[in-house]
């Protein structure tokens, strides 16, 4: 896949990760994060490192859940290994702030490797349709 293409999914498929992330985190489950860890957030959104994880988060999307469904032809390979990303990077946070914060809840842990799940999934489901769309893969 050429630099044009790449950059042209990697935009199109951040879009979407965006909009979706921000109405489960702005308007979905809001009233969630704040129940369980109000007394953690910050009074507002540091947005350089939120955006620097999505940039990053994204990348690895395309580049191992995206390009290898687009290279097979397989939106089911796409789904699944974006669902197992997600699943390791959102495990990766929460459960290190399981282990680093003193009552942290376990509540919170659980849901949000769900939603890194969900999310990813969707994500790379948009990617890989979006990368057809830009006619990429076989």
């Amino acid at each position: 896949m050429g630099v044009t293409a790449f950059l042209k999914l990697y935009l199109l498929t951040a879009i979407v990760f965006f909009v979706i992330d921000l109405v489960w985190l702005g308007v979905v489950a809001v009233n969630f994060y704040n129940r369980h860890l109000g007394h953690l957030l910050a009074g507002q959104v540091r947005w350089v490192p939120a955006v620097l994880f999505y940039l990053i988060f994204i990348a690895g999307l395309l580049v191992f859940a995206v390009q290898p469904g687009l290279s097979d032809g397989s939106l089911w390979r796409a789904v699944l290994l974006g669902a197992f990303l997600g699943f390791v990077a959102y495990a990766a946070f929460d459960l290190t702030c399981l282990a680093l914060f003193k009552n942290f809840p376990v509540v919170v842990v659980v849901v949000d490797m769900i939603w890194g799940s969900c999310l990813s999934a969707i994500v790379a489901c948009a990617g890989y349709g979006i990368g057809r769309w830009l006619g990429i893969g076989s």
